[in-house]
């Protein structure tokens, strides 16, 4: 390996280290329907969903929501640091209640190897 190769290797290591340590600004729930729920049972629920989901929006809690396009359920970015605060939330949701939903949580922050480019701008100055 060259010089260059083996700094951009050690640049990249640095960054994945720092990422291991970094909070999260976020976090995905992606959620979809159990199997066998049919969409009779969940529609029955749903007026209840959608203004408790309003709720959670106007609360601060949810920052973004999204249809999948498979049409099996939804993504919401909700406004926490961590996935236990982010399952609260969610299983306050009246298709938790039921036991509808399938849920699953991402962490989600900053793309930390982008530390790259500032480092690089830092040791020019």
């Amino acid at each position: 390996m060259n010089d260059t190769m083996i700094k951009a290797r050690e640049d990249y290591t640095h960054a994945q280290t720092e990422t291991s340590t970094s909070t999260a600004t976020g976090v995905f729930a992606l959620l979809k329907a159990k199997p066998g729920v049919t969409r009779e049972r969940v529609m029955a629920i749903m007026p209840a969903e959608i203004r408790a989901t309003v709720q959670l929006y106007l609360d601060g809690k949810i920052r973004e929501w999204y249809a999948r396009e498979d049409g099996k359920g939804a993504v919401f970015l909700l406004n926490t640091r961590d996935v236990a605060e982010a399952h609260s939330i969610m299983d306050s949701l009246p298709l938790a209640k039921e036991n509808l939903l399938d849920h699953e949580y991402v962490p989600v922050g900053p793309l930390m190897p982008l530390r790259l480019l500032m480092g690089s701008q830092s040791t020019r100055q």
